[in-house]
């Protein structure tokens, strides 16, 4: 049986958790967030 896991839900889900917890982490999150997807979107990774 395979499975397959996506990255991007579950990322947000831990990121969304974390502001919760600590709504001042949310700059960093979405600054964090943002630099991943456009170095997934320049260097194609995940395709």
């Amino acid at each position: 049986m395979n499975t397959h896991v996506a990255l991007a839900p579950l990322v947000s889900l831990f990121a969304g958790i974390l502001i919760l917890v600590m709504p001042r982490l949310l700059n960093y999150i979405v600054a964090v967030y943002l630099i991943a997807i456009g170095l997934i979107g320049i260097f194609g990774i995940g395709h």
